[in-house]
């Protein structure tokens, strides 16, 4: 680590600290909010259950579009700008969003936060990898955190808040939220960090291969390449597979075995917040582990667990099953934090980041689709669980192959072409 970091180790990084973790709080927080809701929405929108199941389709499709599409905005423009667009673009969604009194402005409006969001779903890693390279695992820590609680509070208070006001004001609020990111990123452009400041440099981060010390230009990265990418798209899409189900079914699965329906919703919620301690922990754990399969392996045993309680007793000891279910969160955690510690450089993580939530979004979200499909086809849960099961075993399959200490710059960079000189030196000596 430089001098410069070990003696002023926050200096110029304020502002970025703030903002990645006042945006992690922002994230889910417009999506979680509208479900509690969709009561009101019925009788004043029109949402019916064709649109409802529209509405949750929404966050994993725009996710894995945007996701995609957000490393070739990174390589024209720059980190902090994407992510300024990406806020400002989810701020005026949901400030228009609330103005609407019809279904499908609801729905495009909707989309548009998606984006906004997707993008900065992608960005938080790379940006993390870029001010804090000497700190990942603390500020990943951080700011899944946050993004956990953001996902926890806005559902428990959309109600309440809906009930003394309306449900535009519950949705609206949280405009706030992306409001209050924009002010830190605002502090750290008047910084003017140029790359040459970079705090990567500042730290010694290894170039990218091929690429000499000091050297302006970034290599093409084609992630299709690398078997690291594949393995975290894997990974995150049989993670977030399990995770959507249960936010999509778990308190109608539980209403119809006959658990009480507030109990059920809170049964959403308890799950939810179980994913703050593990949010917590994963990234200090993880990267003093030489294999980090292993804390995958413990997190899937409580996904297991979880999934054959509910299936099998799902009235005896249902907070229980809830409870294992929950703490198998902990490998969407991994996967936030694989993005770096598989990557050398920020645009490295970078693409990683895309390339990953991108297809990994794009497989869960057919996901709860799927469940409900397989219980109305056989009229029973046994072929929706073990959809489940197969999801467990998909992520396992991606755990196997970033468990391996290697990097996405290893095998994805695009050989750079020699120079010029080089080739009228050959010609000169022939």
């Amino acid at each position: 680590m430089s001098i410069y970091l070990a003696k002023r180790p926050w200096t110029g990084r304020i502002g970025a600290l703030l903002g990645i973790l006042v945006m992690a709080v922002s994230l889910r927080s417009a999506v979680s909010v509208v479900p509690p809701l969709l009561n009101e929405l019925r009788g004043e929108l029109g949402f019916d259950a064709n649109t409802i199941g529209l509405l949750a389709m929404l966050p994993p499709l725009v996710f894995a579009i945007f996701g995609l599409l957000t490393p070739v905005l990174i390589r024209r423009f720059s980190l902090e700008k994407v992510l300024v667009a990406a806020v400002v673009l989810a701020l005026v969604g949901q400030l228009l969003r609330v103005t609407t009194d019809q279904v499908w402005p609801f729905l495009g409006l909707t989309a548009v936060i998606m984006a906004g969001y997707g993008i900065g779903n992608v960005v938080l890693p790379p940006l993390v990898k870029k001010y804090f390279p000497d700190r990942v695992g603390l500020v990943t820590a951080g700011y899944v955190t946050l993004l956990a609680v953001g996902t926890a509070i806005s559902p428990q208070l959309a109600v309440p808040v809906a009930e003394a006001t309306n449900w535009r004001v519950s949705m609206g609020m949280w405009a706030s939220v992306s409001l209050l990111v924009l002010l830190p990123w605002i502090m750290q452009f008047l910084r003017d960090r140029s790359q040459k400041n970079d705090v990567g440099h500042l730290t010694g981060q290894a170039p990218h291969p091929g690429q000499a010390v000091g050297q302006g230009t970034t290599p093409k990265l084609r992630p299709w390449r690398s078997p690291v990418a594949w393995g975290l798209a894997i990974f995150l899409a049989g993670n977030s597979a399990q995770t959507y189900v249960y936010f999509t079914w778990l308190p109608p699965y539980l209403s119809g075995e006959g658990v009480d329906t507030a109990a059920a919703g809170s049964a959403l919620a308890y799950f939810a917040i179980l994913g703050l301690p593990v949010s917590l922990l994963v990234p200090l754990w993880v990267p003093r582990l030489k294999n980090p399969i292993i804390a995958v392996c413990v997190f899937a045993v409580f996904w297991a667990t979880g999934h054959l309680g509910l299936y099998l007793a799902p009235l005896d000891g249902t907070w229980l099953w809830v409870t294992f279910a929950g703490l198998g969160q902990g490998t969407f955690a991994m996967a936030l934090l694989m993005v770096n510690l598989r990557s050398r450089t920020t645009h490295g993580s970078a693409v990683l980041s895309g390339f990953s939530q991108g297809l990994g979004y794009a497989g869960a979200g057919i996901a709860p689709l799927f469940f409900g499909t397989l219980h109305d086809v056989t009229g029973s849960w046994t072929a929706s669980f073990a959809t489940l099961g197969a999801c467990l075993l998909v992520m396992l399959t991606g755990a196997v192959m970033i468990n391996a200490k290697r990097y996405i710059e290893d095998s994805a960079a695009v050989p750079a072409a020699p120079p010029v000189t080089d080739y009228v030196v050959e010609l000169k000596e022939q």
